[in-house]
Order: C-alpha cells, then sequence, then structure tokens
C-alpha cells in the first residue's frame, strides 16, 4: 500500500468518526431531558404521573386455581400463534435443539431431559418435570422462577397465553 491509498484510509477513519461523534453529541443536544448534571434541577422528572388505584395483590393458591381453570379452556389455536415467540430458539421436532432445548414432548417430560443439551442447572433446583402449573410458573418469568437459567426470555405476562401455548405444546407428541 502507497502512502497516498494510506493516507486516504486514514482520513476516511477519521472523518467516519467524527460525523459519528458529531451524531452522539447532536442526539444528546437534541434529546436530553436534565437532570444529573448539578443545574438544582435533579428533582425534576420527566412524563407524567398517573394515579393509579392499588388493587389487592392476588395470591399464589388463588393463581394456581385461575390457571387450572384457564388451562382446562385453552385454545391449542391461539397457543400456536403464540408459540411463534419461542420459534426463534426452540423447534418441534424430536431431537431438533436450536439455542434452546427441542419442545417435542414437553409437557410431562423431564426438566432436563433432552439428551445432548447443555442446561444450565437452574431448572433442576426448581422442578423435576415440566408438568403444566411448573410450565407456567417459567414461562410467566423465567429468570425469577429459575434464577440462573440461560433463558434470555422476558416471559409471557398474560395467563392466557400461558395456558393457550401450554396446550398447544401438550398436543405436539
Amino acid at each position: 500500500m502507497d502512502q497516498m491509498t494510506f493516507t486516504k484510509v486514514i482520513g476516511g477513519f477519521c472523518g467516519a468518526l467524527l460525523v459519528y461523534l458529531l451524531g452522539v453529541w447532536a442526539a444528546e443536544v437534541l434529546y436530553h431531558v436534565g437532570g444529573g448534571h448539578g443545574n438544582g434541577d435533579d428533582h425534576v422528572k420527566s412524563g407524567y404521573e398517573i394515579e393509579v388505584a392499588v388493587s389487592e395483590e392476588v395470591t399464589e393458591e388463588e393463581e394456581v386455581a385461575d390457571f387450572a381453570t384457564i388451562y382446562a379452556s385453552a385454545d391449542v389455536a391461539q397457543g400456536e400463534k403464540v408459540f411463534g415467540k419461542c420459534k426463534a430458539c426452540h423447534k418441534l421436532g424430536d431431537g431438533e435443539n436450536g439455542t434452546g432445548p427441542h419442545m417435542y414432548q414437553v409437557v410431562g417430560r423431564a426438566v432436563d431431559g433432552v439428551a445432548g443439551y447443555g442446561y444450565s442447572g437452574a431448572l433442576s433446583a426448581v422442578a423435576d418435570v415440566w408438568s403444566p402449573e411448573n410450565l407456567n410458573g417459567f414461562l410467566e418469568n423465567p429468570k425469577k422462577y429459575a434464577p440462573g437459567t440461560k433463558m434470555g426470555f422476558a416471559g409471557l405476562k398474560k395467563i392466557e397465553d400461558r395456558a393457550n401455548v401450554i396446550a398447544y405444546l401438550a398436543t405436539n407428541n
């Protein structure tokens, strides 16, 4: 590489860095919401505060009873749609592991029952078998249900979605 080409390459990198830094600076100026700079406005909050009536918390027993009722009337077709969120990491075919273990016959299967998949060990500490109730707890919030799990999914917040996807997985035999 001759001197002129080298100079052009270095100039291109410096120009790109300059554009990047100017973009970061412009974004900070345009979108800065204040606070944290010692200007006396540290107590200012952005956004609006909406008062919400506090409802009584649902006990775990009530939720389990609700899940059993909802699971009894779960919609398999809706569960197939909800499973679309899982397809990026889980496959339905027997032995077809993706990022996560395959979901073939998962309902009723041992928690660490897929041979050849490297489990984190956090799951076997909280459950032995993937019962519908255990799947419900795990799918609601994987990191809370099994701290240390490798699953990075945030969870399914709607109990109906969880019941539907578990019913769909139960038909995958």
